[in-house]
């Protein structure tokens, strides 16, 4: 019997399913998303407010505190890029922005879509806000939040804003 030849590479969707075990702080954030409202912490260590919130600031090692905080779904951009290959399986069709958001009041960006936009009005600063799915369609992740549009809010000045939230964690360190 003959064996095949070896093959270098295979091309092969890979789908994992997993269960997650949540901390306290992960459990409430995840129940509050469902309910549409966004959490974060501030952290004893450096004073910042962490989206989501973690166990621990990686920044300062310290434990983060049970006391959580309500965010805003308006944001600002620090990073972006423009996409212009689809998503399997997604509603959003090309070209698109992925970009690092900063939550009104929160130290730590995450990543997200910005959608419905002219790409040219896209820029580092400009002021957006959640575009969420329909309540019905809620469960327990940040992609209750289909993606972020534009608001009609000047862009902001990213040095500046950074100065402010490092003089408003200095006062909670």
């Amino acid at each position: 019997m003959k064996l095949p030849e070896p093959r270098e590479a295979v091309d092969r969707p890979i789908y994992l399913r997993y269960r997650y075990r949540a901390s306290e702080q992960a459990n409430r954030f995840l129940h509050a998303i469902k309910k549409g409202k966004i959490l974060g912490v501030r952290s004893v260590g450096t004073g910042k407010v962490l989206v989501p919130p973690p166990g621990v600031c990686a920044e300062s090692g310290t434990l983060t505190p049970q006391d959580l905080i309500e965010l805003p779904d308006r944001g600002t951009v620090l990073s972006f890029t423009i996409v212009h290959l689809p998503i399997p399986n997604s509603r959003l069709k090309p070209p698109f922005v992925v970009a690092n958001i900063l939550l009104d009041g929160a130290d730590q960006a995450f990543s997200h879509i910005i959608s419905e936009a002219e790409l040219k009005r896209v820029v580092i600063g400009t002021r957006v806000r959640a575009h969420w799915k329909p309540e019905a369609e809620w469960d327990y992740g940040l992609e209750n939040i289909e993606y972020f549009v534009l608001t009609d809010e000047p862009a902001v000045d990213i040095e500046q804003h950074r100065a402010l939230r490092l003089e408003e964690a200095a006062r909670h360190a």
